[in-house]
């Protein structure tokens, strides 16, 4: 799938993003705190888009085909065509990202406002070694009270043909060439739950994992 960020360096793609809140926030805000585990043995997330929004905003479908902005993030890891995407929508109220990879068995935890009538929550990271693997949570429902845990399947985007060449792989461990053009064999075309590696091409079965792949905590923070 063409990207217009297909020439950006594979430094660039994994700099944390400055994300704002997208809209004003209303004097009936709450605020949560969302911490996200990687819970697999062998794979590190791209900085984690996580954002607050009204119910009709979704990030995919399955088996349906990948937007751009999807795209983007499972086959480099960037989350700013996504980032502004949802900015210029009136029904989202936070955007933060978590900026630099998490490995496995790490956590990182964002702040994130949310409003009456707007308190779904959605995020978005690329799994690193896959050729167009993500983590995400769709709409979900953010608490009234208390802590809630979600847990994130592996998620192909369908965008680009799982051959595990290092060369087609960006990332720590391949150092390849993000984003693939066009539509190619092997483009499965929609988005579906990911079978893991395989230990075909450049990649160890030894770096292969199993879902789920992430634990997602939603805590609302009391106002006092």
């Amino acid at each position: 799938m063409v990207s217009p960020f297909r020439k950006i360096t594979t430094a660039a793609l994994f700099a944390g993003l400055a994300i704002s809140s997208s809209s004003a926030i209303s004097s009936d805000s709450d605020s949560y705190q969302v911490t996200i585990t990687n819970i697999t043995n062998s794979i590190n997330f791209t900085p984690i888009l996580v954002t607050s929004h009204r119910r009709k905003i979704s990030l995919f479908e399955l088996g349906s085909p990948a937007s751009s902005d999807l795209s983007a993030i499972a086959e480099g890891g960037d989350t700013s065509g996504l980032a502004a995407t949802l900015a210029s929508n009136p029904g989202v109220i936070d955007i933060q990202s978590s900026g630099g990879l998490l490995g496995p068995g790490q956590s990182v935890t964002l702040t994130l406002s949310a409003a009456h009538g707007a308190k779904r929550i959605s995020i978005a990271s690329m799994m690193l070694p896959t050729n167009d693997g993500f983590i995400a949570l769709d709409s979900v429902k953010a608490p009234r009270k208390g802590s809630v845990s979600y847990f994130s399947q592996g998620y192909d985007a369908g965008t680009e043909a799982n051959d595990e060449l290092c060369v087609n792989i960006p990332g720590p461990t391949c150092g390849g060439t993000p984003f693939s053009p066009g539509v190619n064999a092997g483009d499965e075309g929609y988005v579906h739950i990911h079978r893991g590696t395989q230990g075909i091409g450049d990649l160890s079965s030894e770096k292969d994992w199993r879902n789920p792949v992430a634990k997602i905590t939603i805590q609302r923070i009391e106002n006092h």
